[in-house]
């Protein structure tokens, strides 16, 4: 089976606040100039995010302004049907039935006001799943244009193997930090190297914990990574970033943020060289003991 193709940027821009940063659309349009200016040119959505109305948001600046659409790569998912009060469902569930899968890429394509989606993920894994029939319909999709690449979001390395096996999927995106590093022991991130599969990583800063939390794991962190970032000359959010891109299956690291100051310091992450010995002493304080 053949490995799919998609250059991302390391650093990828999270969307999922951007409704609450409260933009008008010229300065939507300028915050991504700004992040295209700082190399950073993937940019990451879910259709479920800001309460269904994050993509559109994203997308008014692309259709303010045509030209920033062939600098970057629109990258989304899809799978969570999610109560809102224009999506009355009586719980929450996943859906990943050809129906849905189709209906959703073509309303993030509207949204988007883009003719092709780059990456589209499934969002978390369905346990009513057929592997063979989602297979079909990325086969589909993408025949007709509507998407380039697949990937999966917070999927097990056997539930990555079963679709993978169907169809080539890009990446998986899940969660690391040094605050949350189930993916380092769970076989994730082994898979990703035996693949050849660079995986996307979501909250490298905790959920904003690195910085506010008071559980005694948040405090041990904070200390340790606040003498490294010192020793280093960098900030505690730079020094996050450098954490998780230290792993050799390459990752491409997302944030959150819509400051521009933010974005930068993730970026300056890419010229930090993290020695061994700091990544675990950031390792170490995260679990509370050194390594067996």
């Amino acid at each position: 089976m053949p490995t799919p193709s998609l250059t991302l940027s390391p650093i990828i821009a999270g969307l999922w606040r951007i409704v609450s940063w409260q933009l008008s659309v010229p300065e939507r349009v300028r915050w991504i100039e700004q992040a295209l200016e700082l190399g950073i040119t993937s940019f990451d959505h879910a259709d479920i995010y800001g309460d269904y109305q994050a993509e559109a948001q994203f997308g008014e600046a692309l259709k303010a302004a045509p030209s920033l659409r062939g600098r970057m790569q629109l990258i989304t998912k899809c799978g969570i049907r999610l109560r809102s009060a224009q999506h009355p469902y009586r719980i929450n569930y996943y859906d990943t039935s050809a129906a849905y899968v189709r209906a959703q890429v073509e309303q993030s394509l509207r949204n988007l006001h883009t003719e092709q989606l780059d990456l589209v993920l499934i969002h978390r894994p369905d346990y009513l799943m057929d592997a063979a029939g989602l297979a079909d319909t990325f086969a589909t999709l993408t025949r007709e244009g509507k998407v380039a690449h697949w990937g999966v979001s917070n999927h097990t390395t056997s539930q990555f193997a079963l679709l993978h096996q169907h169809h080539p999927l890009l990446t998986n995106q899940v969660e690391l930090s040094p605050l949350q590093m189930n993916a380092l022991d769970d076989g994730t991130l082994d898979q990703a190297q035996q693949l050849g599969l660079r995986p996307m990583i979501w909250s490298p800063l905790g959920g904003g914990r690195l910085f506010t939390g008071e559980d005694e794991q948040a405090l041990r962190v904070r200390a340790e990574m606040t003498d490294i970032a010192n020793r280093y000359g960098i900030s505690l959010t730079t020094l996050a970033f450098a954490w998780v891109l230290r792993h050799p299956s390459r990752p491409h690291a997302i944030t959150g943020t819509g400051r521009i100051d933010g974005l930068r310091d993730a970026v300056s992450a890419l010229n930090v060289k993290l020695n061994a010995e700091d990544w675990y002493a950031i390792w170490t304080a995260s679990k509370g003991h050194s390594v067996p």
